[in-house]
């Protein structure tokens, strides 16, 4: 399954949300990787989080894992292996990033792009969380990645929270929605430190396929 890229498609995605929407996705407990969403049978290389870490900005203990491991905590495999309209996919048809001596591929650039635009504001620079909202780069790290686009489509509100904080929906903003695989794979990125705080140093040219889907969505 891929990016969602049409306003309709939008629609239903919110829609399918809701009961994605009740599930605390505070807790430090993963909840387990459902099979055809990222689900991996290995863990091997991925370290558990230390069950003393300290919290960080948004209330999440930091997530462990292992140099140059390819499984994240949520049980996901994301060895780059297809590439389609200038994204890279993993064997399960699920976004991640490539990074090769240094050098960025376009979409994950873009993702750095598009969340110090749309997302940093709430979530702080480069995805480490603020004191209200959480470190996303932790967040990708636990959650399943339809789970992660659920929540972005149609907010979140958190009920556990003193101040009752509420995460708007942007599943029908273009700028956040047209863009939201690459915001993912760049918080992938960020949260397995394969790439550092700021702007990314070298970025892969920019495809037309990838162009293509591009406007093909923002015309939509």
């Amino acid at each position: 399954m891929k990016a969602i890229t049409s306003l309709a498609s939008l629609v239903l995605a919110a829609s399918l949300a809701t009961a994605a929407l009740a599930q605390d996705t505070t807790t430090q407990t993963p909840p387990p990787a459902e099979a055809g969403a990222g689900a991996a049978a290995a863990t091997s290389g991925a370290a558990p989080a230390a069950e003393s870490a300290a919290p960080t900005q948004g209330g999440e203990a930091p997530v462990g894992m292992a140099e140059s491991a390819t499984t994240l905590p949520n049980g996901m495999d994301i060895t780059p292996v297809t590439q389609e309209n200038g994204r890279w996919y993993n064997a399960e048809g699920i976004p991640t990033y490539k990074i090769e001596n240094g050098v960025v591929d376009f979409a994950t650039f873009n993702g750095f792009r598009r969340y110090s635009a749309e997302c940093h504001v709430c979530h702080g620079p480069d995805g480490e969380g603020s004191t209200y909202a959480p470190a996303l780069k932790e967040s990708v790290l636990r959650m399943d990645y339809y789970d992660f686009q659920e929540v972005v489509a149609s907010g979140k509100q958190d009920v556990n929270s003193a101040a009752n904080l509420v995460m708007p929906a942007f599943g029908t903003n273009k700028n956040v929605w047209c863009y939201i695989d690459d915001i993912y794979v760049y918080l992938l990125a960020r949260g397995t430190d394969e790439l550092p705080r700021g702007r990314p140093a070298e970025r892969a040219d920019k495809s037309e396929e990838y162009t293509a889907q591009e406007d093909s969505c923002m015309s939509m």
